[in-house]
């Protein structure tokens, strides 16, 4: 490994550890001509994944563009960036394992159906994006679709509530303690 400080090509590694979801190994290497520390990753190279657009174009899956995507999504919202890659972690694994070739739009479904779970307003985001939508009517069917499922999140608020017609209930008679029957 050729040292990013001085170019030299002679190192020994320090130290060696899998990374949080086992995919790759992370080693801390110092340069034994300056002596400078630094991090490289080694993981299994994946087959290249391709991406077939809407135009029926073809080209190289690229990770980052989906997290960017995702990430706009998620803008100024209360989403950890941990979340973020697990979730990225996810739909990558599940193209990876699903063939060569993968539609654009099977990339877009599998956000959806992860930012559903997660975050309705990112959903929203994301979706007004990938489905095209082209007026107001189309975001409030869309909320509407929404509404109309049960939430797996209990800490979730509900985006609109429920319309319960309140019955007026009769007041619970109160029997009065007074000890002085009036007399004030």
């Amino acid at each position: 490994m050729r040292c990013p400080k001085c170019g030299s090509r002679d190192d020994k590694v320090i130290d060696s550890r899998q990374s949080r979801d086992s995919s790759s190994i992370r080693r801390r290497r110092e340069c034994l001509k300056c002596k400078f520390r630094f991090t490289t990753y080694e993981e299994s190279e994946r087959s290249d994944l391709r991406v077939v657009k809407r135009d029926r174009t073809h080209e190289p899956f690229d990770r980052r563009k989906l997290a960017a995507s995702i990430a706009k999504a998620f803008e100024k919202r209360s989403t950890s960036l941990l979340t973020l890659e697990k979730m990225v972690d996810e739909i990558v694994h599940e193209l990876e394992t699903s063939g060569r070739e993968v539609p654009s739009s099977a990339i877009g479904a599998k956000v959806l159906e992860k930012l559903r779970a997660i975050d309705e307003v990112a959903y929203l985001r994301y979706a007004s994006i990938y489905q095209r939508f082209q007026d107001v009517d189309e975001f409030v069917d869309a909320i509407h679709t929404l509404g109309r499922r049960i939430k797996p999140n209990a800490q979730q608020r509900e985006l609109f509530a429920a319309e319960t017609p309140q019955s007026p209930t009769p007041a619970p008679h109160k029997i009065s303690t007074n000890k002085h029957h009036g007399r004030v």
